[in-house]
């Protein structure tokens, strides 16, 4: 996609959001549901993916990680952010990798030391372009893209999260 096509596509939204900023605000959703013994059916709005324990946890590594659709989140949200951000300042990518790996010290979530925080300890997104851009233009490009990546941000500067439920009696 060229700039000025992709700059068309985005400008009668930028200006909707301008003039009514509610209209900006969307909420995604996921949902799953419980599975048969440790696992848990994530609905993707493609389809299911059922989420296992890692095989470092218990696992016997047939089912997807939550910890790896993390990661498979930032990568495509970085991916597609990093596109989109090349399209409009004008820097030609022929090919391009992202990799994220992530570090976890799993005695925190199996409560083999309760000093081990659980989660993440580290997260590196790893790039790797074909593009004849000049060493400016590729800290532009990262720059704008950790700027602008949803996920990325979200993990950087944390959100605040809250649980709810509800109930309904076995025996009702």
């Amino acid at each position: 996609m060229e700039s000025s096509e992709f700059r068309n596509l985005q400008a009668p939204l930028k200006d909707k959001y301008r003039t009514n900023p509610e209209s900006a605000l969307v909420t995604l959703r996921a949902s799953g549901n419980l599975g048969e013994g440790l696992t848990c059916k994530v609905e993707t709005g493609r389809a299911f993916v059922e989420a296992g324990l890692h095989q470092a946890s218990g696992g016997d590594g047939t089912l997807i990680c939550s910890g790896d659709m993390l990661l498979e989140a930032l990568v495509g949200c970085a991916g597609v952010t990093m596109q989109a951000v090349s399209t409009a300042i004008g820097v030609e990518i022929r090919e391009g990798k992202i990799k994220a790996e992530g570090d976890i010290d799993l005695r925190g979530t199996m409560v083999v030391s309760k000093d081990v925080p659980v989660g993440f300890k580290a997260i590196r997104l790893i790039f790797s372009l074909k593009t004849d851009a000049g060493e400016e233009q590729i800290k532009t490009l990262l720059k704008l893209t950790e700027r602008y990546c949803i996920v990325f941000q979200t993990l950087v500067k944390g959100v605040p999260v809250t649980t709810e439920y509800s109930q309904q009696k076995l025996h009702e």
